[in-house]
């Protein structure tokens, strides 16, 4: 499988949502990337359940949503209904990570996990063979434009080694400070899925800076 982008609409123009909806619509983008947060489990609030609604009405790619949020089991059947495709919940916010994947799976989404910067690839030990993605905070997570913390090239050969001695099928998603630089090597690393924002959304010619990092 070659690697997929994901941009991510964090970063996109609220005043002008459609057009980037659209942009992405056309380009070679694979996934959109959503955002959620509630200001709580990170410094930050974005938007939630009534704009991803919205959103689904004009995208034709599939919804990854990225739950930054405490207590997310609450609200997967939801994300879910609004149109998630792929829902990534925080190990740190998830008293009990089996069941909240299963409760993913159970709603008919694609099941991810992810891990903040400090938080070890170990933790993913007993819980990698019912993962279908382990997304990797390559910045601290809350704001876009963060710079790349290059540890995550650790982690991501760590996280690989450990999908291979599970027998795991788990893709592995990288979130944060991704640009035209660093993309070759976090793919060589292994990583499957490189989540894009400022990269894409302040370029120039976004469509031609997608086709640049699919396509390298």
């Amino acid at each position: 499988m070659s690697h997929l982008i994901a941009p991510s609409l964090l970063s996109a123009n609220f005043l002008n949502l459609g057009k980037d909806i659209e942009m992405v619509n056309r380009s070679q983008a694979d996934w959109f990337h959503l955002d959620v947060m509630d200001g709580v489990f990170v410094p930050n609030i974005s938007f939630g359940l009534p704009v991803i609604e919205k959103i689904k009405k004009a995208a034709t790619k599939p919804f990854d949503v990225h739950l930054m949020i405490v207590d997310p089991d609450r609200y997967v059947e939801r994300f879910r209904k609004a149109g998630a495709d792929i829902i990534s919940v925080h190990a740190e916010a998830c008293v009990h990570l089996h069941r909240s994947i299963y409760l993913i799976k159970n709603s008919g989404a694609k099941a991810g996990v992810a891990l903040n910067p400090h938080t070890p690839v170990s933790l993913l030990a007993d819980i990698i063979g019912d993962t279908d993605m382990v997304l990797l905070m390559s910045v601290n997570p809350g704001f876009g434009g963060q710079k790349f913390i290059e540890n995550t090239y650790h982690k991501i050969r760590e996280l690989k080694e450990l999908i291979l001695k599970k027998n795991s099928a788990a893709l592995i998603e990288i979130d944060g400070g991704v640009d035209l630089k660093n993309a070759p090597l976090l793919v060589s690393e292994g990583a499957d899925i490189l989540v894009t924002g400022n990269t894409v959304f302040a370029s120039a010619d976004p469509e031609q800076t997608i086709r640049q990092l699919k396509n390298f």
